[in-house]
Protein backbone atom coordinates (compact mmCIF):
# COMPACT_ATOMS: atom_id res chain seq x y z
CA UNK A 1 0.00 0.00 0.00
CA UNK A 2 2.87 2.52 1.16
CA UNK A 3 4.55 1.66 -2.56
CA UNK A 4 1.09 2.24 -4.17
CA UNK A 5 1.38 5.75 -2.43
CA UNK A 6 4.64 6.55 -3.30
CA UNK A 7 3.79 5.68 -6.94
CA UNK A 8 0.73 7.71 -6.97
CA UNK A 9 2.71 10.90 -5.31
CA UNK A 10 5.64 10.59 -8.17
CA UNK A 11 3.21 10.33 -10.93
CA UNK A 12 1.07 13.69 -9.25
CA UNK A 13 4.54 15.30 -8.63
CA UNK A 14 6.15 14.30 -12.78
CA UNK A 15 2.29 15.75 -13.74
CA UNK A 16 2.94 19.26 -12.18
CA UNK A 17 6.53 19.11 -13.23
CA UNK A 18 5.04 18.98 -16.71
CA UNK A 19 2.38 21.36 -16.40
CA UNK A 20 4.76 23.84 -15.02
CA UNK A 21 7.18 22.88 -17.55
CA UNK A 22 4.29 23.78 -20.05
CA UNK A 23 3.48 26.92 -19.37
CA UNK A 24 6.74 28.28 -19.10
CA UNK A 25 7.09 27.62 -22.25
CA UNK A 26 4.14 28.92 -23.58
CA UNK A 27 5.01 31.92 -21.52
CA UNK A 28 8.26 31.77 -23.57
CA UNK A 29 6.90 31.69 -26.40
CA UNK A 30 4.41 34.57 -26.18
CA UNK A 31 7.44 36.57 -25.28
CA UNK A 32 9.40 35.80 -27.50
CA UNK A 33 6.98 36.44 -29.85
CA UNK A 34 5.87 39.84 -28.43
CA UNK A 35 9.58 40.96 -28.60
CA UNK A 36 9.59 39.86 -32.19
CA UNK A 37 6.79 42.07 -33.21
CA UNK A 38 8.44 45.01 -31.45
CA UNK A 39 11.46 44.59 -33.08
CA UNK A 40 10.11 43.99 -36.48
CA UNK A 41 7.84 46.98 -36.35
CA UNK A 42 10.28 49.60 -37.82
CA UNK A 43 10.80 47.08 -40.95
CA UNK A 44 7.30 46.01 -41.15
CA UNK A 45 5.73 49.61 -41.96
CA UNK A 46 6.82 52.17 -44.95
CA UNK A 47 4.96 55.05 -45.57
CA UNK A 48 4.86 54.30 -49.51
CA UNK A 49 3.02 51.17 -49.38
CA UNK A 50 -0.06 50.86 -50.32
CA UNK A 51 -2.75 50.41 -47.52
CA UNK A 52 -6.36 49.25 -47.38
CA UNK A 53 -8.77 49.94 -44.24
CA UNK A 54 -9.29 52.37 -41.72
CA UNK A 55 -5.74 54.28 -40.88
CA UNK A 56 -6.60 53.73 -37.01
CA UNK A 57 -8.15 49.96 -37.25
CA UNK A 58 -6.94 48.04 -33.85
CA UNK A 59 -5.72 44.92 -36.41
CA UNK A 60 -3.21 45.98 -38.88
CA UNK A 61 -2.20 43.02 -41.61
CA UNK A 62 0.84 43.25 -43.27
CA UNK A 63 1.07 41.37 -45.93
CA UNK A 64 4.59 40.90 -48.55
CA UNK A 65 3.24 40.13 -52.13
CA UNK A 66 4.39 38.99 -55.54
CA UNK A 67 1.70 39.88 -58.44
CA UNK A 68 2.66 36.75 -59.87
CA UNK A 69 2.27 34.43 -56.95
CA UNK A 70 -0.47 31.78 -57.30
CA UNK A 71 -1.25 31.58 -53.87
CA UNK A 72 -1.13 35.39 -53.57
CA UNK A 73 -3.41 35.36 -56.22
CA UNK A 74 -5.82 32.34 -54.46
CA UNK A 75 -5.35 34.26 -50.68
CA UNK A 76 -6.45 37.86 -52.17
CA UNK A 77 -10.21 37.10 -52.25
CA UNK A 78 -9.91 35.47 -48.61
CA UNK A 79 -8.47 38.37 -47.34
CA UNK A 80 -10.86 40.83 -48.51
CA UNK A 81 -13.58 38.62 -47.17
CA UNK A 82 -11.90 38.96 -43.98
CA UNK A 83 -12.06 42.48 -43.93
CA UNK A 84 -15.48 43.28 -44.99
CA UNK A 85 -16.16 40.74 -42.13
CA UNK A 86 -14.81 42.96 -39.74
CA UNK A 87 -15.60 47.06 -41.10
CA UNK A 88 -13.75 49.48 -39.46
CA UNK A 89 -11.04 47.01 -37.66
CA UNK A 90 -8.50 45.92 -39.81
CA UNK A 91 -5.91 47.36 -42.14
CA UNK A 92 -4.12 46.11 -45.27
CA UNK A 93 -0.75 46.97 -45.79
CA UNK A 94 0.92 45.62 -48.64
CA UNK A 95 4.89 45.25 -49.50
CA UNK A 96 6.37 43.87 -52.48
CA UNK A 97 8.23 40.80 -53.01
CA UNK A 98 8.69 40.27 -56.62
CA UNK A 99 10.48 37.03 -56.23
CA UNK A 100 9.47 35.79 -59.52
CA UNK A 101 11.86 37.56 -62.51
CA UNK A 102 9.95 40.19 -64.00
CA UNK A 103 7.75 40.49 -61.63
CA UNK A 104 9.27 43.81 -60.71
CA UNK A 105 7.88 45.37 -64.03
CA UNK A 106 4.66 44.42 -62.94
CA UNK A 107 5.05 46.33 -59.46
CA UNK A 108 5.32 49.28 -61.53
CA UNK A 109 2.73 48.95 -63.26
CA UNK A 110 0.60 48.74 -60.62
CA UNK A 111 2.41 51.50 -58.95
CA UNK A 112 1.87 53.70 -62.11
CA UNK A 113 -1.50 52.39 -61.39
CA UNK A 114 -1.53 54.20 -58.21
CA UNK A 115 -0.49 57.22 -59.43
CA UNK A 116 -4.27 57.61 -60.95
CA UNK A 117 -5.70 56.34 -58.08
CA UNK A 118 -6.66 53.27 -59.38
CA UNK A 119 -3.82 50.32 -57.72
CA UNK A 120 -6.74 48.04 -55.92
CA UNK A 121 -9.16 47.97 -59.32
CA UNK A 122 -5.62 47.23 -61.16
CA UNK A 123 -4.65 44.60 -58.56
CA UNK A 124 -7.71 43.20 -58.55
CA UNK A 125 -7.77 43.15 -62.44
CA UNK A 126 -4.06 41.64 -62.56
CA UNK A 127 -4.51 38.81 -60.42
CA UNK A 128 -8.41 37.72 -61.59
CA UNK A 129 -5.90 37.63 -65.15
CA UNK A 130 -2.43 36.46 -63.82
CA UNK A 131 -3.02 32.85 -65.93
CA UNK A 132 -2.35 35.01 -69.11
CA UNK A 133 0.00 37.59 -68.11
CA UNK A 134 2.21 34.98 -66.22
CA UNK A 135 2.13 31.53 -68.08
CA UNK A 136 4.98 28.71 -65.68
CA UNK A 137 5.02 31.45 -64.13
CA UNK A 138 6.68 34.03 -65.94
CA UNK A 139 5.44 37.12 -65.63
CA UNK A 140 5.33 39.28 -69.30
CA UNK A 141 4.35 43.03 -68.71
CA UNK A 142 3.43 43.05 -72.73
CA UNK A 143 0.51 40.69 -71.89
CA UNK A 144 -0.82 43.04 -68.96
CA UNK A 145 -2.09 46.03 -70.58
CA UNK A 146 -4.93 44.66 -72.04
CA UNK A 147 -6.23 43.55 -68.65
CA UNK A 148 -6.60 47.12 -67.28
CA UNK A 149 -8.28 48.21 -70.12
CA UNK A 150 -12.10 49.21 -68.37
CA UNK A 151 -10.72 50.62 -65.41
CA UNK A 152 -10.47 54.50 -65.96
CA UNK A 153 -6.35 54.38 -66.94
CA UNK A 154 -5.08 57.06 -68.55
CA UNK A 155 -2.83 54.32 -70.24
CA UNK A 156 -0.44 56.82 -72.55
CA UNK A 157 0.29 58.50 -68.15
CA UNK A 158 1.05 54.90 -67.16
CA UNK A 159 3.84 54.33 -70.13
CA UNK A 160 5.71 57.66 -69.22
CA UNK A 161 4.89 57.06 -65.13
CA UNK A 162 6.35 53.94 -65.36
CA UNK A 163 9.74 55.59 -66.58
CA UNK A 164 10.36 56.80 -63.12
CA UNK A 165 13.04 55.34 -61.09
CA UNK A 166 11.04 55.77 -57.88
CA UNK A 167 9.17 52.29 -58.35
CA UNK A 168 12.88 50.89 -58.24
CA UNK A 169 13.34 52.26 -54.34
CA UNK A 170 10.30 51.46 -53.65
CA UNK A 171 11.04 47.55 -54.40
CA UNK A 172 14.57 47.68 -53.03
CA UNK A 173 13.51 49.15 -49.90
CA UNK A 174 10.83 46.28 -49.46
CA UNK A 175 12.80 43.57 -50.53
CA UNK A 176 15.59 44.65 -48.08
CA UNK A 177 12.69 44.31 -45.48
CA UNK A 178 11.80 41.29 -46.67
CA UNK A 179 15.21 40.14 -45.72
CA UNK A 180 15.19 41.65 -42.38
CA UNK A 181 11.96 39.94 -41.31
CA UNK A 182 13.54 36.75 -43.15
CA UNK A 183 10.61 36.70 -45.81
CA UNK A 184 11.20 34.17 -48.43
CA UNK A 185 7.96 33.36 -50.14
CA UNK A 186 4.99 34.33 -50.96
CA UNK A 187 2.14 35.41 -49.65
CA UNK A 188 4.21 35.99 -45.98
CA UNK A 189 1.48 37.80 -43.27
CA UNK A 190 1.74 39.35 -39.91
CA UNK A 191 -0.86 40.49 -37.73
CA UNK A 192 -0.01 43.56 -35.48
CA UNK A 193 3.79 42.38 -35.92
CA UNK A 194 3.36 39.14 -34.87
CA UNK A 195 4.24 36.72 -37.72
CA UNK A 196 2.35 33.47 -38.56
CA UNK A 197 3.02 30.83 -36.89
CA UNK A 198 3.02 28.29 -39.68
CA UNK A 199 2.12 28.81 -42.96
CA UNK A 200 -1.96 28.59 -44.11
CA UNK A 201 -5.31 30.71 -44.24
CA UNK A 202 -6.56 29.18 -40.77
CA UNK A 203 -3.36 30.64 -38.80
CA UNK A 204 -3.78 33.83 -40.35
CA UNK A 205 -7.11 34.09 -39.49
CA UNK A 206 -6.33 32.66 -35.60
CA UNK A 207 -4.19 35.96 -35.50
CA UNK A 208 -6.84 38.19 -36.72
CA UNK A 209 -9.23 36.79 -34.29
CA UNK A 210 -6.64 36.87 -31.22
CA UNK A 211 -5.76 40.75 -32.20
CA UNK A 212 -9.73 41.69 -32.47
CA UNK A 213 -10.13 39.91 -29.21
CA UNK A 214 -7.66 41.85 -27.63
CA UNK A 215 -8.56 45.04 -29.14
CA UNK A 216 -11.84 44.90 -27.69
Amino acid sequence: MKQKTVFIASAIALLLIFVAGALFYSSQQEKAAAALAEANRAALIRLHSPTFGKADAPVVIVEFLDPACETCRAFYPRVKKLIAANPDKIRLILRYAPFHKGSDKVVAVLEAARRQGKFWPALEALLASQADWAPHHTPQVALVWKHLEGIGLDMERMAFDMTSTDFEKVVAQDLADARTLQVTKTPEFFVNGRPLPSFGFEQLETLVNEALVAAR
